[in-house]
């Protein structure tokens, strides 16, 4: 008598695993499960002696504009600002995070061929770990994120679907994704598909609950009528009504390039829009992917605070630096002095006189002028 073979059962087309992510998968993501540290009031670090050098470290800070620039793994600090504040930090968070898209490909830079090769913060892991990696630092950014916050995330298609995804799974409510034409995009060397020329900006809130913020009326003084969620780098001109204004969004300037650049470098321009729209003066906004600064820059410019978070010193001090520049620059704008000259001639017993040559002179300025004193911390 034949034995009767029980079938298998069919393998799912689709298996989910839950990798476990360790330094070795992720330079940018060591061990989570560390240092002891504690976030004080003043935003300096309480840590262990046998931690220090593992530890997030406040690199740069300006308390008056409420800006705070860290050197450390974000996935660490964040954890340590939601056991510090567990009703929430931030009202905004702007992230650019690795896009993984450096595995040896080619592009074009100034006309020459070049490696895409960013760093190894950038490499890819692979599909399933580099979606582990955006659930984890997204779930920690959704926890210091205040009931009503929202956060925007920069992306191509190498990542961007991902984050989409993720931000579904973790109970964000999508609130636009907006597509950004950006500026003489380099040609495509392979001429074997269209030159990519366009990033997505995902915009969210913390949950389906929220009430977010949108500065519609600032908006709508960019354009004259409702945005869209196109922004290109030129505005088209308007000869009909119905045809719309487009956001112009240009490269970053040499100027926003003065101390340094940083290989996936936002515009300025492109930030302010997006913390202009969803932030009130005042307001705290987090960067845990801080990069060259732009964030800050963007935060300083627009009275806004701001806590940035950078794992390469390198990077972040490019970052304080550009912040440092631009505190010192708004001072300068709005610092006035008068300099008034008296003469006196040499015959003249009037020393006393309120007038010379017949024009009254008045000692007292017209605005109190103060000294300054301007304190960069590194």
């Amino acid at each position: 008598m034949s034995k009767t073979k029980t079938p298998r059962k069919p393998k799912p087309l689709y298996r989910q695993k839950t990798p476990k992510i360790n330094g070795d998968d992720f330079v940018h993501a060591e061990p989570i499960t560390p240092a002891h540290f504690a976030l004080r009031e003043d935003g300096t670090i309480a840590v262990e002696r046998r931690d220090e050098k593992r530890a997030p470290v406040l690199t740069f800070h300006d308390d008056a504009r409420k800006l705070w620039l860290y050197q450390g793994n974000s996935l660490e600090l964040l954890d340590a600002i939601a056991a510090k504040f567990p009703e929430g930090r931030f009202d905004a968070i702007f992230a650019d995070p690795p896009y993984f898209l450096s595995n040896g490909g080619i592009s074009c830079h100034a006309g020459k061929m070049v490696k895409v090769d960013k760093g190894d913060w950038d490499k890819s892991r692979g599909a399933e770990l580099n979606h582990e990696f955006n659930l984890e630092w997204l779930k920690r950014c959704q926890k210091v994120l205040k009931p009503n916050g929202t956060i925007w995330i920069t992306g191509t298609h190498h990542v961007i679907f991902s984050i989409g995804y993720a931000l579904q799974q973790l109970g964000f409510k999508i609130l636009n994704d907006i597509a950004w034409e950006k500026p003489n995009p380099p040609p495509n060397l392979s001429c074997r598909y269209f030159t990519h020329s366009t990033e997505t900006v995902l915009w969210a809130a913390k949950s389906e609950k929220s009430k977010h913020v949108f500065n519609y009326q600032e908006m709508r003084k960019v354009t004259g009528k409702q945005m869209k969620t196109v922004w290109r780098e030129k505005e088209f001109p308007v000869g009909d009504e119905e045809m719309p204004l487009i956001w112009t969004m240009t490269a970053p300037s040499n100027g926003e390039k003065a101390f340094g650049k940083h290989p996936t470098q936002k515009p300025v321009a492109l930030v302010e829009r997006c913390i202009l729209a969803s932030t009130q003066p005042g307001d705290m906004v987090l960067d845990p992917f801080l990069g060259g600064g732009t964030t800050a820059v963007a935060c300083v410019r627009l009275n806004r605070g701001c806590l940035g978070i950078e794992l390469d010193i390198t990077h972040l001090m490019l970052a304080a630096r550009r912040a440092d520049r631009e505190i010192i620059e708004i001072w300068l704008r709005e610092f006035r002095v008068r300099f008034d000259v008296m003469i006196f001639l040499p015959n003249d017993l009037d020393l006393f006189s309120e007038t010379i040559n017949g024009s009254r002179v008045d000692d007292k300025p017209e605005l109190p002028t103060e000294r300054i004193y301007h304190k960069c911390d590194f």
